[in-house]
């Protein structure tokens, strides 16, 4: 029987803290760049979410998608209630840790990932259908490209794809989600008319500083023990997120003539976004190459593809869906055992055949994920309707969805 490491088990715990912590940092991030009448309604969605998506895992999402293997498509109900999820180690997928600490910290993964869907069609969405929606996208998006990603017998995984912390997973799921969300929902009213300036920049970098902060966790955590590899994944994501945010900051200043704090901010998330996939596979010096990519892959899409021709409303898919594309592909660049023997060999180090690999995961994660949440979507509105009315809009959500406002004193 293999023993239970004191050490790699308390990084854990502490990894799925931190990894917690990002979910309401998440709704602080996203809280402050929507107008004061949505804001409560906003961090709303990210705290709920942890809420609902925790006792979804436990019932049934771990289990589909880290339970005994299915064909390669999904794990079994084996491990439904947590069943035989024991305090004993899994050797399949962490050795030296309570399999129970592994449930726990694959959970917040589970439970940020919608939450990051939310931001695109904030301002618009009906809380009833939102919550709907997300126990729907957890069940039938993320858990399945979970298990084909990091689940013994995933089919992606037995190609090759790598994808140290959630590259795909996570990213490309909601990226490609978000935007058909935003293009499903429409645009807000007075998109591109009125003023949609953010209610409280000082909140957004709050919680950016709280994501940067938990994004230790996320990335360093998925070594699954307390050794070098974490530190390495470490290093480099704190490396990817500050040249990310110099990148965006630069960007921003060269194109509007004055140095943007949200600017900053996205920055450095894309930074943390792209070196999410590669964290665990690459030196620090490609860790400051991809944030370069990211930082100014995703300000050129931001800026210049998406905003103005859909309505984003957080600009989900340029930061986390370009993100994650870019860093898992510079991951099949970038990759070396040198860094992590179980991982792979990338392009630099003699092995191109990394790349397609890569490509291929991609491609067919944001392809299911655009088509099954682009169904859930149009069975949602049949069912409850996905939007507010004309008039709930105008009120703001916090009012209408919530019967609260998020400050005291606010106009009615």
């Amino acid at each position: 029987m293999e023993l239970i490491n004191g050490a790699d088990t308390a990084w854990m715990l502490m990894s799925a803290a931190l990894v917690m912590l990002m979910t309401p940092a998440l709704g602080l991030f996203y809280g402050g760049l929507v107008r004061q009448k949505n804001a409560l309604s906003t961090i709303m969605d990210s705290f709920f979410i942890l809420a609902l998506v925790s006792i979804q895992w436990v019932l049934w999402g771990y289990t589909l998608a880290f339970g005994p293997d299915v064909n390669g498509v999904i794990g079994g109900l084996d491990w439904v209630g947590l069943r035989g999820v024991a305090l004993e180690p899994n050797p399949t997928y962490a050795a030296t840790i309570p399999h129970l600490a592994f449930m726990a910290y694959q959970m917040m993964f589970a439970a940020i990932t919608p939450a990051l869907v939310s931001g695109a069609f904030a301002e618009r969405k009906r809380f009833t259908a939102f919550a709907a929606f997300s126990l729907l996208w957890a069940t039938l998006v993320y858990d399945p490209v979970a298990h084909w990603v990091w689940g013994d017998g995933g089919w992606l995984r037995r190609l090759g794809a790598l994808d140290f912390a959630g590259g795909t997973v996570v990213h490309i799921t909601s990226g490609v989600s978000a935007l058909v969300c935003a293009r499903v929902l429409g645009r807000r009213m007075g998109y591109g008319r009125e003023v949609m300036e953010p209610h409280n920049a000082t909140m957004t970098i709050l919680g950016t500083a709280l994501l940067w902060f938990g994004w230790f966790g996320f990335n360093a955590g998925s070594a699954l023990g307390s050794g070098s590899l974490a530190v390495s994944a470490f290093v480099s994501t704190n490396t990817s997120a500050a040249m990310a945010a110099l990148t965006w900051l630069t960007a921003s200043w060269i194109r509007h003539q004055r140095p943007s704090v949200l600017g900053a901010a996205a920055g450095a998330l894309s930074g943390l976004v792209g070196i999410t996939p590669a964290a665990g596979f690459v030196t620090p010096m490609a860790a400051l190459l991809i944030g370069f990519c990211s930082g100014i892959g995703c300000f050129l899409v931001v800026e210049l593809v998406v905003r103005g021709r859909v309505d984003d409303s957080l600009d989900v898919f340029g930061v986390h869906g370009i993100g994650g594309t870019i860093g898992s592909l510079a991951t099949g660049v970038f990759a070396t055992r040198l860094v992590n023997p179980a991982g792979a060999d990338g392009l630099l180090s003699g092995n191109p055949a990394l790349i397609p690999a890569q490509a291929l995961a991609i491609v067919v994660v944001a392809a299911y994920s655009g088509v099954v949440t682009w169904g859930l979507l149009r069975l949602v509105d049949a069912v409850i309707g996905l939007r507010v009315t004309p008039e709930e809009e105008v009120r703001g959500l916090d009012l209408t969805q919530h019967g609260e406002l998020a400050y005291k004193g606010q106009g009615v």
